[in-house]
């Protein structure tokens, strides 16, 4: 029995011995594959950042070059903007000069016309000092006018309303008139309603009396006939 154990354990301890050099060898070969592995990916990423780099600075060129570009069309525009700039100042400093010699010209014609003026002017006073006393007389006449036709419209006015008085006097005078009449009418009226309406009550009154007369004579005849029919009567018994 002893022996025996001493040979498992021999056999295991061999075992073992061969699995730790296995997995010793399995690491090294693993570490060096990892190691291979990562010294690649750190020569792409540089590659990969070189070839960026590389990228960056062609844009930054295509960049730059296309900035130089749109510069020298500015600097060709601003330049053709102020050879044009020249041309118009030049055709402005022509037109200055001509309007220059268009003002001078201006000058003396508004000189000439400024002694026209004034001579004109004194003519205007002259006329208009006429003018001035032709409308004084026109209002003085005009006041004489208006206070004429003012009487007038007075006087005028004083007639119609003398002429609108009588109207109105006369106009009473008949309503005064009418009034009589109208009162007169009614009271005439008034006494035909009475008369007819005594006419009246007194065909009523003789009408009553003649069917109270009627009344009277058919009971006297019916009293004269009962008396006589118990005479006969008693005259039979």
């Amino acid at each position: 029995m002893p022996l025996k154990n001493k040979k498992k354990k021999k056999i295991k301890s061999s075992k073992n011995t061969s699995s730790l050099t296995k997995l010793a060898s399995i690491t090294t070969n693993t570490l060096s594959n990892a190691y291979s592995k990562y010294k690649k990916n750190l020569e792409k990423k540089k590659i990969k950042e070189i070839k960026l780099k590389k990228f960056e600075e062609k844009n930054d060129i295509l960049k730059e070059q296309k900035e130089l570009k749109i510069l020298k069309e500015k600097l060709q525009k601003e330049n053709n903007r102020l050879n044009l700039k020249d041309k118009e100042l030049k055709i402005k400093e022509e037109s200055i000069k001509i309007e220059n010699k268009r003002l001078i010209k201006k000058d003396e014609d508004l000189g000439q016309i400024d002694k026209d003026l004034r001579v004109k002017e004194k003519e205007l006073k002259l006329k208009g000092e006429e003018q001035n006393r032709k409308e004084l007389d026109l209002r003085v006449r005009e006041e004489e006018q208006k206070n004429k036709e003012l009487k007038e419209r007075r006087k005028k006015e004083k007639f119609l309303k003398e002429i609108r008085e009588q109207e109105e006097l006369k106009k009473e005078i008949e309503n005064i008139k009418l009034k009589k009449w109208e009162e007169k009418f009614d009271q005439e009226q008034k006494l035909k309603l009475q008369e007819e309406l005594i006419k009246e009550q007194k065909f009523k009154e003789r009408d009553f009396a003649k069917k109270e007369i009627d009344n009277n004579q058919d009971s006297e005849v019916t009293t004269s006939a009962l008396e006589n029919f118990k005479i006969d009567k008693t005259s039979k018994n």
